[in-house]
């Protein structure tokens, strides 16, 4: 067999690189998506942030790859922010949501806001 055709094997470390670094955060978050015919919202708690998404732990039944309407204020921030963001993954309570809808000024807000922030491990 050819060696281009040879999978390569991650180890176990490389899928757990991210591709944005996490901080701590420590706000409120609403959340809000479609639960049949009506949207429900939903209060959770920031517990890391990044560029590109969010960890949320939220008391609720969400799937993977639903997409909802998050709504937050980042400390120190003069108005909230409403993004669009799917759900990436799920361990108990917490979820991982990555943004959807960021406009460049959020992303240049985000990024400012990161660089004094805690690092998480």
């Amino acid at each position: 067999m050819p060696s281009s055709d040879v999978k390569r094997t991650m180890h176990p470390a490389d899928r757990r690189r991210r591709r944005h670094p996490r901080y701590r955060g420590d706000f409120r978050v609403s959340v809000t998506h479609l639960l049949g015919d009506e949207y429900q919202k939903l209060e959770g708690h920031c517990r890391d942030l990044s560029a590109a998404g969010i960890g949320i732990i939220l008391a609720a039944e969400l799937d993977g790859g639903e997409v909802v309407g998050l709504s937050f204020l980042l400390p120190e921030a003069a108005l909230p922010w409403d993004v669009r963001a799917v759900v990436r993954h799920r361990r108990g309570c917490q979820y991982g949501f990555e943004f959807l809808s960021l406009t460049q000024e959020q992303r240049d807000l985000l990024e400012s806001f990161l660089e004094g922030l805690e690092p998480v491990d």
